[in-house]
């Protein structure tokens, strides 16, 4: 048996307490305990313990701390089991004693996959302009399961997408570029894309601008690339080889070629409309 000779506290945290024993072979520490161990055992001076309460108070002891350490994990931000499995084994934590702790902590309410998704997919929907699929990409990489991600993805609706993707178009789409329309949606089309976007909301969004689409504008993005292409061409060829290398150039930039007939025979002929 080992009896309790001193008490101390910890100079740098204070709700932790030294504990020092004699067992027979003069004073020596034994180990440390937060202050509620501390209390529920109800250790004193004088107190004697054997080696299986001794081996307890230490396994007891180790549980509370990594129990500290994941609240203050989950202090900052809801967390996912895998997030926070992933923290305590970092730390070099017995991995039997962090099932324990995960356990306790979903049984309290601190630790739900599923509330953790649903936070996740609103949060991304009003901070960046991230799709569904790359926000379940996000989700199946912090180990939610594919039953909780698809439940959660449903806050993230058709309406909600669509508005997003509008705005996303509204802010890329340039009026003033230099290529052709049919390339500048295929370009916003693959950024949608890449973004984690459905595509028929893409799709349907995408429409609505074909609707809009600027003639005059298209004619001079078809007349700035079709002199680009004149320039690199024409030192080189001539005449229908000429014509016909323009013809394929401007087709491969998306121009329709009643566009690029016009500026054949605009530019290239100087033949007056």
């Amino acid at each position: 048996m080992a009896k309790i000779v001193r008490i101390t506290t910890q100079k740098r945290n204070k709700s932790r307490y030294n504990v020092f024993v004699d067992d027979g072979k003069g004073e020596r520490y034994a180990f440390s305990v937060a202050e509620d161990i501390l209390v529920e055992h109800q250790l004193r001076k004088g107190l004697e313990l054997n080696q299986a309460t001794l081996d307890l108070l230490v396994e007891k002891d180790s549980i509370h701390r990594i129990y500290t350490q994941a609240i203050h994990f989950l202090s900052y931000r809801m967390r996912s089991q895998k997030e926070l499995r992933e923290y305590l084994l970092k730390k070099e934590m017995d991995e039997e004693d962090i099932n324990q702790i995960i356990d306790r902590l979903v049984k309290e309410g601190l630790l739900n996959d599923k509330e953790f998704a649903f936070a996740f997919v609103r949060t991304r929907i009003n901070t960046t302009s991230k799709g569904p699929l790359l926000i379940k990409k996000e989700l199946f990489e912090k180990g939610v399961s594919a039953g909780i991600i698809d439940e959660a993805l449903r806050v993230f609706t058709y309406e909600k997408q669509w508005e997003k993707v509008s705005k996303l178009v509204s802010k890329k789409q340039n009026n003033s570029s230099k290529k052709s329309f049919n390339q500048r949606i295929q370009t916003l089309y693959q950024n949608l894309l890449q973004k984690g976007f459905t595509q028929d909301v893409i799709s349907d969004v995408l429409s609505e601008i074909k609707e809009d689409k600027d003639e005059d504008t298209e004619w001079e993005a078809a007349v700035f690339q079709g002199e680009k292409f004149l320039r690199k061409y024409e030192k080189k060829a001539s005449g229908r080889e000429l014509e016909y290398k323009l013809k394929a150039a401007l087709f491969r930039k998306g121009f329709k070629i009643e566009q690029i007939d016009r500026f054949i025979d605009e530019v290239v002929r100087k033949e007056p409309t």
